[in-house]
C-alpha cells in the first residue's frame, strides 16, 4: 500500500478516534431535541392539544435552548468549567422525559423549557471543546456535528414505537441515557482538559460582518428545519392519509438523511470550500421541498422525505466550523450561537406555522416552507471563505 492510500486510510481513524466520545454526546443531547417533534402528533392526538398548542410545546424546548445560549457562550470562553456538558445532557433528558408524563399543559411547558435549557448548557462549551479535539479538519467536525444528527434521527425510531404501544407517557423510557452519558462525558474532561480554569480564548481575527450574516442564513435553515420536523409526520397523516406509524416513518428517514447531509457535507467542505458546500446545500433545498410536495402518495413520497433531509444538513458542520473561523477568539459564542441559538431560533417561528396549519393544514405549512430557503441562497452569496484578512 502506497504512503498516500495509508494516510487516506489512518486519517478518518484517527478522526473518528479523537471525536467518537463527542459524537456520542452530541448525540445523545440532539435525541432529545428530536424526541419532540416525534411527541407531537402524540400529544395532538391523545391529549387533545391543537395545532397551536402543538406548536407551543415546541417553542417551549426552543425558547429554553435559544435564549442562554449567548451567556453561555461567553461564560465557555472565560472559563473551562468541565462540568457544563454533562449536566446539560442530564437536564435535557430529565426535561424531556417528565414532559409525557404530567397531566397539565403548563408542566408539560415547563419541563420542555427545563430540557432545552439543558441543550443550551451543552452546546457552546462542547463545540469548543470539539473543535479543539478536530483541529483543522471540515471532516473531524462532521463527526461531532453528525452526532447531533444522528441523535434527531435515532429519537422518532426509538420514540415512535414506544409512543405507539404506551402512549405519551413513554418518554420518561429516555431518561436514564442522558443520566448514563452525562457522567462518561464528566469523566472524559476530567481526563482529557487540563487541571485548570483560566481562559480558552484562542489568538486571531474576529469578522463579525461575516460572522452575522452567517448567523442570519443559520436562522432561515433553522426555520425549514424545525418546520419540517414539527409537521412532517402530521403532513404524512392529515394531508396523506397515513397511518400515525407511517408518519413516524416520514419523520425518521427525514432525520436519517440529515445524518447522511451532514457527514457527507464535512467532505465535500474539503474538496470545495466551505462557502459554496452552504451555497450547494441551500440552493438544492427548494427543488428538494417542491418534489416531496408534488408527490402525493404517502409511500412514494418516503424517499423524498429522506432527500429533503439530506439536503437540509449538507451546511450544517460547515457553519458550526465557519462560524468558528470567523469568530477564532471566542470558540464559545461561536459554537453557542452555531450550534444552539442560531439553530434554535427557528423554532421561535413554529407559533407562526402553527397559525398557519390551523388555516390550511400541515400542507400549507410545508408549502411556505418551500418558499424560505430562498432567503438562504440570497445571503449565503455574501459569505467568504476564512482566511488572512
Amino acid at each position: 500500500m502506497s504512503t498516500f492510500e495509508t494516510t487516506a486510510v489512518a486519517e478518518p481513524a484517527s478522526h473518528w478516534r479523537r471525536m467518537r466520545v463527542w459524537a456520542a454526546a452530541h448525540a445523545v443531547d440532539d435525541f432529545y431535541q428530536g424526541l419532540v417533534p416525534a411527541a407531537v402528533p402524540y400529544f395532538v392526538l391523545q391529549r387533545d392539544i391543537g395545532y397551536l398548542g402543538a406548536s407551543g410545546l415546541a417553542l417551549a424546548a426552543t425558547l429554553g435552548s435559544a435564549l442562554p445560549q449567548i451567556a453561555v457562550g461567553v461564560l465557555a470562553d472565560r472559563r473551562r468549567l468541565p462540568w457544563m456538558s454533562p449536566l446539560g445532557i442530564s437536564l435535557a433528558g430529565i426535561g424531556a422525559g417528565v414532559a409525557g408524563l404530567v397531566p397539565a399543559y403548563p408542566l408539560m411547558f415547563v419541563s420542555l423549557l427545563v430540557s432545552g435549557l439543558g441543550v443550551a448548557m451543552f452546546h457552546p462549551p462542547a463545540g469548543r471543546d470539539a473543535r479543539r479535539a478536530a483541529g483543522g479538519s471540515a471532516t473531524a467536525m462532521s463527526y461531532f456535528a453528525a452526532g447531533g444528527s444522528v441523535g434527531f434521527f435515532v429519537a422518532p425510531a426509538l420514540a415512535t414505537p414506544a409512543l405507539d404501544a404506551l402512549g405519551v407517557g413513554a418518554t420518561a423510557l429516555f431518561v436514564p441515557p442522558a443520566v448514563l452519558m452525562g457522567f462518561v462525558l464528566l469523566r472524559h474532561q476530567r481526563r482529557t482538559l487540563p487541571a485548570t480554569s483560566a481562559s480558552v480564548r484562542r489568538p486571531g481575527v474576529d469578522r463579525p460582518r461575516l460572522f452575522a450574516t452567517l448567523t442570519a442564513v443559520e436562522v432561515v435553515r433553522s426555520t425549514v428545519s424545525f418546520g419540517v420536523n414539527t409537521f412532517i409526520a402530521l403532513y404524512w397523516i392529515r394531508d396523506l392519509g397515513a397511518t400515525s406509524l407511517l408518519g413516524g416513518v416520514a419523520l425518521t428517514l427525514q432525520l436519517a438523511g440529515g445524518v447522511l447531509g451532514t457527514l457527507g457535507g464535512g467532505r465535500i467542505a474539503d474538496r470545495i470550500g466551505m462557502v459554496r458546500t452552504v451555497r450547494l446545500g441551500n440552493a438544492l433545498l427548494v427543488p428538494a421541498l417542491v418534489a416531496m410536495l408534488l408527490c402525493d402518495n404517502e409511500f412514494a413520497a418516503l424517499p423524498l422525505a429522506l432527500l429533503v433531509g439530506l439536503v437540509t444538513n449538507i451546511p450544517f458542520a460547515v457553519l458550526v466550523k465557519l462560524g468558528q473561523d470567523y469568530l477564532p477568539t471566542r470558540p464559545g459564542t461561536a459554537a453557542g450561537v452555531t450550534l444552539g441559538l442560531a439553530v434554535s431560533a427557528g423554532g421561535l417561528v413554529l407559533p407562526l406555522l402553527g397559525l398557519v396549519a390551523d388555516a390550511h393544514g400541515p400542507r400549507g405549512v410545508l408549502v411556505v416552507l418551500a418558499v424560505v430557503p430562498v432567503v438562504a441562497v440570497v445571503l449565503s452569496a455574501f459569505l467568504r471563505e476564512p482566511g488572512p484578512r
